[in-house]
């Protein structure tokens, strides 16, 4: 009889104190979130410092949830698995630190995990991964391109040079007087305008699987600050459903372009803009007639940051033969390809 791999995730890399327990690397036993929205919203973004020590007084918490939605005891985790980046030094910290505790204590494996790795692997708590795929990565800090040829390797094809979808998502939000996180709200917004403002969609150098969305967050705002200028009204309708549809175009463009370049046979979504509705209305739209290539799009609850994801990402490191000792620490500007072998 196969003994079951039981990994205990932990993910700190922002603002969401999060702890998992996943079963044989693709099934959910516990999956503990606890947020910190409400804290952040009246500074318009995350303050790494109340985000760190909002970590520090729901860690322990968040750990106890777990273990008991799973009804394990850590005597039964067969290896921690860890973001060790990137992300916030402050708030990667607190989680880095309460694995290496957890991990010592209880004579337990520790495993880092890239946090974007992470995202991927989401993917494969709805669907066995099936090689070789592309990961379309769209999140608050990253845009990118990843083509994996098997587990564990990952290779950056495209990756953005300034915003991310998810900043330029923010941004264009607090311009329009939205709460933050802005995303939903230009997204439910979106849905009902129209794109009948002409904003710019940054394709680049001529197969460049990179993405740029500083120019057109910069064309929303300068268009904002001439209406007002000229004491006319923009409908903020208009405005969003114009500014998502550039994003979407070019996101999916690109990655159309990428899947039929490097012969993929599935195409993932990972990241928090993954939520987005009208990005994965275009993408299913797109993809639904390629019988060839599987669109695989994680739910709502596995695209904004989890630990499930950490501990899914951890499972596979953990095979791999991937540990981290008890000298382990954050490193925000971490290379998703630090561990490809």
């Amino acid at each position: 009889m196969i003994k079951d791999q039981w990994i205990l995730g932990i993910e700190t890399s922002c603002d969401e104190t999060a702890v998992a327990i996943i079963k044989n690397g693709r099934e959910i036993a516990a999956n503990v979130v606890a947020s910190q929205i409400e804290s952040h919203k009246r500074f318009g973004g995350v303050v790494p410092e109340i985000a760190s020590r909002h970590h520090v007084e729901q860690m322990t918490i968040v750990i106890e949830e777990a273990l008991n939605q799973a009804n394990l005891t850590l005597s039964e985790i067969d290896a921690i698995a860890v973001t060790e980046g990137p992300g916030l030094v402050g708030a990667l910290l607190i989680g880095v630190n309460a694995a290496k505790a957890l991990a010592f204590a209880h004579n337990k494996p520790l495993v880092p995990v890239h946090h974007i790795a992470g995202h991927i692997y989401a993917n494969r708590l709805v669907a066995e991964m099936n090689f070789p795929l592309l990961a379309l990565v769209v999140s608050g800090g990253h845009t990118e391109l990843v083509y994996m040829k098997e587990h564990g390797h990952f290779e950056v094809i495209g990756e953005t040079r300034d915003d991310a979808a998810g900043e330029a998502y923010d941004k264009v939000a607090r311009t329009l007087n939205m709460p933050y996180p802005g995303g939903p709200h230009i997204d439910r917004l979106a849905h009902e305008g129209s794109p009948t403002i002409d904003l710019p969609r940054a394709w680049l150098e001529e197969g460049s699987y990179d993405f740029s969305f500083s120019g057109l967050k910069s064309a929303v705002i300068n268009t904002v600050h001439n209406a007002e200028q000229r004491g006319e009204t923009i409908t903020p309708e208009d405005l969003a459903a114009s500014f998502q549809a550039s994003v979407i175009e070019v996101l999916v463009k690109k990655t159309e372009k990428a899947v039929a370049e490097y012969g993929v046979k599935q195409l993932l979504v990972a990241g928090g803009v993954a939520a987005n509705k009208g990005l994965r209305s275009e993408l299913q739209r797109t993809f639904s007639e390629k019988d060839e290539v599987e669109l695989v799009i994680p739910p709502l609850s596995l695209c904004t940051d989890n630990a499930a994801m950490i501990a899914a990402a951890g499972s596979v490191m953990f095979e791999k033969g991937i540990r981290a000792g008890l000298s382990l620490n954050a490193n925000p500007g971490l290379d998703i390809e630090i561990y490809n072998k």
